[in-house]
């Protein structure tokens, strides 16, 4: 089980975008996810006319690795650290370590 999922609400704790917020959108692997609007680059894309592509710059997305953000905690208003727990139905569930609110509804 993952700390950090896709849809997740995390901020950026270190790097260039220390202190922004985002999505998760995408997990990349188990070391990269892609959040939204967090580490945009710059791309010179060639134009590719058979496939409709028109050239110039571009904004890309680009990966972040996982250690570099930490989930958002609403109550808190601040990054915090995820901990598991096993509920009394049998189910697993994530929870925050500051506090011990269930992070999955």
């Amino acid at each position: 089980m993952q700390k950090i999922r896709k849809g997740d609400d995390v901020i950026v704790i270190t790097g260039k975008d220390k202190g922004k917020r985002g999505t998760v959108l995408k997990i990349v692997d188990e070391n990269n996810v892609i959040v939204e609007n967090i580490n945009i680059a710059r791309k010179h894309q060639k134009a590719n006319p058979q496939a409709g592509e028109p050239g110039g710059i571009v904004d890309r997305t680009m990966p972040i690795d996982v250690s570099n953000v930490a989930l958002y905690n609403p109550q808190k208003g601040g990054a915090d650290r995820v901990g598991f727990k096993v509920l009394g139905d049998g189910r697993k569930v994530r929870v925050f370590k500051s506090n011990g609110e269930v992070v999955d509804v």
